[in-house]
C-alpha cells in the first residue's frame, strides 16, 4: 500500500493546483525560498548555453548530426557516472556538492569561448561532456535534498514550483538566449551562464539544509570505497520496492522519443528559417517551456494532487504528447507549430513533476540520492540513443516531418504501458 493517501483538491493549504499555494511556500519556508532562488538562476544561465551553442553548431557545421553529438555529449555522463553520483549524494554533505558543482561549472563554461572555426568543433563536445558530469553529481543531491526542506504536504507544491520554474526559465532563457546570440553573439550567452552559477553558489551558502542520513559506516572495504556497496544496496532496495521501480521508468519512457529535442533546433533553424540566426529555435524552446509550466499546475486542479490522480494523470500525457508532435510534423508555418510544443510539453512536464513527486513521497532519505541518481542514468541513457537515431535519420537524409511523425508515434508504447500498468494496480488498493 502507497504510504500516501489520495487528496482532493484544496483540501490543503499547499495544493498544489492553486497559485497562493506556491506564494505560501516561498513566504512560510525561507530555507527552500533560497534553496529555490538557487536553482532557478543557474537554469536560466542554461538556457542561455544551450541556445549559444546550438547556434555556434549551426554557424560553423549546418548539420543536424552536430546538434545531435552535442547532445549526446550532455546526455551520456549521467548514464555513465549516475550511479556513483547517488552514492557520494547519499554519503556526503548535499550542500557542499551543490555549491562545489557550481563554481566548477562556472569556470568550465567559459572554455567554450575557445572555439573559433569548425576544427575546434570537438572541444565542444568535450566541455559539454564535462559540464554535464559535474552536473550529474549536483542533480541527485539537488532531487534527494527536497523532501529534508519541505514538509509532507508541502511536497507536491515544491515539485509544482520546481517544475514551473524550470519551465519559465526555459521559455526566458530560451528567447533571450535566442535575442542575445543572434544580437551580440553566443559568445556574450555563455559569459552570462558562467555569471549565474556564481551566484547560484552564493545563494546556495545561505541555506541550512538538514539532513536525515546517517553517518557512514566506519572501517575500510574495497565495496566502501568504490561504492560498490551503496549501488548494490540501492538496486536492493528498488527491487524490493516494485512501485518505485515503476516510477523510475516515467521518464525513460518519454525519452524513446527525446530526438524531438533535436528536431526543435532543425525546424527552427532550416525548416522554418531563412536566416540561421537562432531565433526561431528559441521560440520553439520557449514554448517547450511555457507547456512545462502549466502543465502540472492545470492536471492538479483537474485531477487534485492524490496517488491515484497523479498516476493516472501520467499515462494521459504521453497521449497528449504524441497528438501534439504528430500535430507539429504537419506544421506548414512557426506559429502552428510553436502551439503545438506548447501542448506536447504540457504532457511531458505532467509526467515529470507527477513521478518526481511520487519518488519523493514514497522513497526513504538514505537512498533518495542513489534512486534519483539510477533514474536519471536510465533517462539519458535511452534519451542518448533517441537522439543518435534522429542525428542519423538526418543525416541520411529522411525528411524532418517524417523523423517526427515517427517519434509522435513512439509516445504510445510507453503509455499503453503505463495504462496497462495502472489496470494491474486497480486489482489492489492505492
Amino acid at each position: 500500500m502507497d504510504s500516501t493517501t489520495d487528496s482532493k483538491p484544496g483540501a490543503s493549504l499547499y495544493s498544489a493546483g492553486h497559485f497562493s499555494s506556491y506564494q505560501r511556500l516561498l513566504r512560510s519556508n525561507v530555507n527552500y525560498r533560497r534553496f529555490w532562488s538557487s536553482g532557478v538562476i543557474s537554469q536560466a544561465g542554461d538556457w542561455f548555453n544551450y541556445i549559444g551553442i546550438f547556434v555556434l553548431l549551426n554557424e560553423l557545421t549546418g548539420s543536424g548530426r552536430a546538434v545531435s553529438w552535442f547532445l549526446i555529449a550532455k546526455f551520456l555522463p549521467t548514464t555513465l557516472l549516475g550511479p556513483m553520483a547517488g552514492v557520494v549524494a547519499d554519503r556526503f554533505n548535499r550542500k557542499t556538492i551543490l555549491i562545489t558543482c557550481d563554481l566548477m561549472r562556472a569556470v568550465v563554461v567559459l572554455g567554450y569561448l575557445l572555439v573559433r572555426d569548425v576544427e575546434h568543433v570537438w572541444l565542444v563536445y568535450l566541455l559539454a561532456f564535462v559540464q554535464e558530469s559535474i552536473w550529474t553529481f549536483a542533480h541527485p543531491a539537488r532531487q534527494a535534498s527536497v523532501p529534508n526542506l519541505c514538509s509532507r504536504e508541502e511536497l507536491s507544491t515544491a515539485n509544482g514550483l520546481s517544475g514551473s520554474s524550470w519551465s519559465i526559465m526555459l521559455a526566458i532563457g530560451a528567447a533571450l538566449g535566442g535575442f542575445i546570440s543572434a544580437t551580440f553573439g553566443w559568445q556574450t550567452a555563455i559569459i552570462g551562464d558562467s555569471f549565474t552559477f556564481i551566484v547560484s553558489a552564493g545563494i546556495m551558502s545561505f541555506v541550512a539544509l538538514p539532513t536525515g542520513m546517517k553517518k557512514r559506516p566506519a572501517g575500510f572495504s574495497f565495496a566502501r570505497v568504490t561504492g560498490w556497496q551503496g549501488l548494490v544496496e540501492g538496486a536492493c532496495y528498488v527491487k524490493a520496492h516494485p512501485r518505485v521501480a515503476a516510477l523510475l521508468m516515467v521518464k525513460s519512457g518519454w525519452a524513446l522519443s527525446g530526438g524531438i529535442l533535436v528536431m526543435l533546433t532543425v525546424f527552427g533553424e532550416q525548416v522554418f528559417s531563412d536566416n540561421g540566426q537562432g531565433g526561431l529555435s528559441g521560440v520553439l524552446f520557449s514554448m517547450r517551456g511555457l507547456g512545462a509550466a502549466v502543465g502540472p499546475i492545470v492536471a492538479w486542479r483537474l485531477f487534485g494532487d492524490g496517488v491515484a490522480p497523479m498516476r493516472r494523470a501520467i499515462g494521459a500525457a504521453f497521449f497528449i504528447s504524441s497528438v501534439s508532435y504528430l500535430l507539429f510534423s504537419q506544421s506548414p508555418g512557426i506559429i502552428l507549430a510553436a502551439v503545438c510544443v506548447f501542448f506536447g510539453h504540457i504532457g511531458g512536464a505532467i509526467q515529470w513533476v507527477f513521478s518526481t513527486t511520487l519518488l519523493h513521497r514514497r522513497v526513504e532519505d538514505r537512498f533518495r540520492g542513489r534512486v534519483f541518481a539510477a533514474e536519471m542514468a536510465l533517462l539519458t541513457l535511452v534519451l542518448s540513443m533517441s537522439t543518435w537515431c534522429t542525428g542519423q535519420a538526418l543525416d541520411i537524409g529522411i525528411n524532418p516531418r517524417t523523423i517526427v511523425m515517427v517519434l509522435a508515434f513512439l509516445f504510445l508504447l510507453p503509455g499503453t504501458g503505463w495504462l496497462v500498468y495502472l489496470k494491474s494496480l486497480s486489482k489492489t488498493k492505492y
